[in-house]
């Protein structure tokens, strides 16, 4: 299958590529054969810094399954960090009450 299913998304944050430590901008995800991965097709993410050049990249490739379990356990942690924060006391309330 060669892929017409492309997501790209802005993201700040950083990963370890081959070279070391690089700021991330961004993460292109798709479906398609994989490079590496020993199997016919694979969910493919690659987390790039677009200032930097295609050949800064960290990659992924997952199959469908796995891709399923990390997008349900994402939408966990997601869910209970953003109750977490809501719950807790805003550092001006934490003033206040001293």
């Amino acid at each position: 299958m060669c892929t017409s299913i492309l997501e790209l998304v802005a993201c700040d944050g950083s990963g370890k590529s081959p070279e070391g430590w690089v700021n991330l901008t961004h993460a292109a995800i798709s479906y398609d054969h994989p490079h590496h991965a020993m199997m016919n097709d694979a969910v493919t993410i690659d987390f790039v810094n677009k200032g930097l050049g295609a050949g800064t990249r960290v990659g992924v490739e997952l199959d469908l399954e796995s891709a399923k379990a990390l997008h349900r356990a994402l939408g966990k942690v997601i869910i209970d960090v953003e109750d977490n924060v809501k719950s807790r006391p805003r550092s001006n309330d934490i003033v206040k009450a001293a």
